[in-house]
């Protein structure tokens, strides 16, 4: 096994939950050359991967015709001795099918059990490869950054939708709460400028200086900065999973989704906070029942709380 193609997913946090059964691929054909075909955000974690010898940009969508633009880039990556996609989308398969290999996977569920998504992801490698691995470790290849002092990371968005964000005040308690003994950064792709802002503007009233990196970031800092953290507050999001990746003690906020399959997988500091709720998981990006409880009814104190409990301080 010399070459491979990996079409990774569009979203950050799918993208390192597929990392464990790269891993494998790796452990496995320890030579193995890689290239990674995908979005910007999710390529950008293998930018130092020892193994990854070129990333390929989707850049599909803005071509005139898509079909074209996937057919030429199939045909020019050459030849490969597997290709395989973590997506289901119909131009991710028609990418792959034109590509040309030997071998060629292409992702679906073998279960309907809830499990975690980073074992499905496993799975997938396995039957391709016609290996047999269990998933371990999240693994990014960045060093982390070194603060001065303790710091506390708050990322308050979610790109999936309203449903998953919990409220930029609460978020402000729990860094007000935390600075006598923290720095604080916040975090926050393009998008999230606004709640991060408004974050920063309630610390500001008391006096309390932050570090507001929202929309400011490359990926790759994005990572290191997150590594590098003492204590990490979070939605259920993509830089989560970073944390998980470097085992950053972190607190979880889950509310319409599904904790079993998207929590962060195998962060021994990690701990989530949630309401059992008859609604939740809902799966919806925003609240169909217009109360967005599985979210209000999280206060700063169970976040404080679980800070205690679990020794981060």
């Amino acid at each position: 096994m010399k070459k491979i193609l990996i079409e990774v997913p569009t979203w950050l946090g799918d993208c390192v939950m597929t990392t464990p059964a790269i891993e494998n691929i790796i452990k496995t054909y320890p030579k193995v050359k890689i290239t990674i075909f995908g979005s910007f955000v999710s390529t950008a974690i293998f930018a130092e991967h020892p193994n990854v010898e070129k990333i390929v940009l989707d850049e599909s969508k803005k071509a005139p015709s898509r079909l074209k633009w996937i057919y030429n880039q199939a045909k020019e990556l050459g030849e490969f001795d597997v290709t395989l996609t973590f997506r289901r989308t119909f131009f991710s398969r028609l990418f792959i099918w034109l590509t040309k290999a030997k071998t060629k996977g292409y992702y679906r569920r073998y279960t309907k059990d809830v499990i975690h998504q980073a074992i499905r992801y496993n799975d997938f490698v396995n039957k391709t490869f016609q290996i047999n691995t269990n998933a371990q470790d999240l693994k990014i290849y960045f060093e982390p950054f070194k603060y001065n002092k303790p710091t506390l990371g708050i990322n308050p968005g979610a790109s999936y939708g309203s449903a998953k964000r919990w409220y930029p005040e609460k978020f402000a308690k729990v860094a007000k709460e935390m600075s006598a003994t923290h720095d604080i950064v916040i975090f926050g792709g393009p998008a999230e400028v606004d709640m991060a802002n408004d974050i920063e503007s309630e610390l500001q009233k008391e006096d309390i200086v932050c570090e507001n990196i929202a929309g400011k970031t490359s990926i790759k800092e994005l990572c290191q900065k997150i590594g590098g953290l003492n204590l990490f507050v979070t939605g259920d999001s993509g830089p989560m999973h970073v944390a998980a990746a470097f085992k950053v003690p972190t607190v979880a906020i889950f509310g319409p989704t599904k904790d079993k399959e998207t929590s962060q997988w195998m962060n021994p500091k990690g701990v989530i906070v949630k309401k059992e709720m008859e609604c939740a998981p809902c799966m919806k990006r925003v609240c169909p029942l217009k109360h967005h409880e599985c979210m209000k009814l999280i206060e700063t104190e169970d976040i404080l709380e679980k800070i205690k409990t679990t020794h981060h301080q």
